[in-house]
């Protein structure tokens, strides 16, 4: 846990939105009430992992208004240190707005980003981290789709975190739309992937990205690259890891948790990063990791917004305990 005057054990970085869900089912244009809430894949990962008690750092640009202060307020109520948080008075905070889907399907979203606040960072924010007592770095492929700068940003943080000795966990977390071309897309995200310890793309982004199709191969792709491990989501199936395992190299899959009445798929993934990269970091085994990954995952979805699902460590430890 970190205290006021101690620098976060776990590092983040990237955007922070204020989403608006509907409070009822339908298309955009047709509802007339929202529910206030934040959203961010990365803001997803960090406020799991400060559920679970570690102390974690967020680096990141909101605008200087009322949006980028109830983010900061709701962030910093999660436990997150964020010193690193700067508000711009030049740019807004990004907003979100999402469907309410049935039937467990994919919501709608609409984002208000272009030229945020976020949109603006670059490496000169951080210029006072203390990456010598950072233990573990998490990185999407979010920031680097943002902007030229965002992309400065995320090398130097890669590249920061890997000579201070800290762990990596790096999460593809595509956004197509946000990119000039798809080569530009693969070619720098496959990049990135090679400074990390940890890999965790969905089996479709896996396939996207290195244009190969079974976990096995797409795995093989970054191991050979450098990463120590590879962790591929395959939705409620499960997920699968190659990687080094007692000094051999092992592979196997995890079975998925069963979930009965799915609410909202936005944040599984983010759910399940929180339970591998913690777990990995509490110093289970892969196997466990995988396990808590499939079961944080599954809670995500059974709540409408993006991490109101993640669970306190009490809360973990007794569904792990069931």
């Amino acid at each position: 846990m970190t205290t006021p005057h101690s620098a976060p054990e776990i590092l983040a970085f990237g955007e922070a939105m204020t989403l608006f869900v509907a409070e009822a089912t339908g298309e955009l244009a047709e509802v007339e009430t929202f529910r206030r809430r934040i959203a961010g894949a990365d803001t997803n990962v960090a406020i799991g992992l400060a559920r679970l008690g570690y102390g974690v750092g967020w680096l990141s640009r909101v605008g200087d208004d009322g949006f980028g202060r109830y983010i900061r307020h709701t962030l910093e109520a999660e436990g997150l240190d964020c010193r690193h948080l700067t508000d711009d008075p030049d740019a807004s905070t990004g907003l979100i707005f999402k469907e309410r889907a049935q039937g467990g399907a994919d919501p709608h979203v609409e984002y208000f980003r272009r030229g945020s606040a976020a949109s603006r960072l670059s490496p000169e924010d951080a210029r006072a981290v203390n990456f010598d007592a950072a233990r573990h770095l998490h990185a999407t492929g979010i920031p680097p789709a943002l902007s030229a700068s965002c992309r400065e940003l995320s090398w130097h943080m890669l590249e920061r975190a890997r000579q201070a000795g800290a762990s990596i966990s790096f999460d593809p977390n595509l956004r197509p739309s946000l990119w000039a071309s798809e080569a530009e897309m693969r070619d720098t995200l496959n990049a990135m992937a090679a400074h990390a310890d940890w890999v965790l793309p969905g089996l479709a982004e896996g396939r996207r990205l290195t244009g190969l199709e079974t976990p096995h191969d797409i795995a093989g792709f970054y191991l050979d690259r450098g990463a120590r491990a590879v962790i591929i989501k395959l939705g409620p199936e499960g997920s699968y890891y190659r990687g080094t395992l007692d000094g051999h190299e092992a592979s196997f899959e995890i079975p998925g948790v069963a979930v009965s009445n799915v609410v909202d798929t936005v944040g599984a993934g983010d759910g399940f990063a929180v339970g591998a990269i913690s777990a990995l970091l509490d110093g289970l085994a892969p196997r466990d990791a995988l396990r808590r990954g499939n079961l944080i995952g599954a809670l995500a979805v059974q709540v409408p917004g993006d991490m109101e699902g993640l669970p306190s460590r009490q809360r973990l430890a007794e569904l792990e305990a069931e």
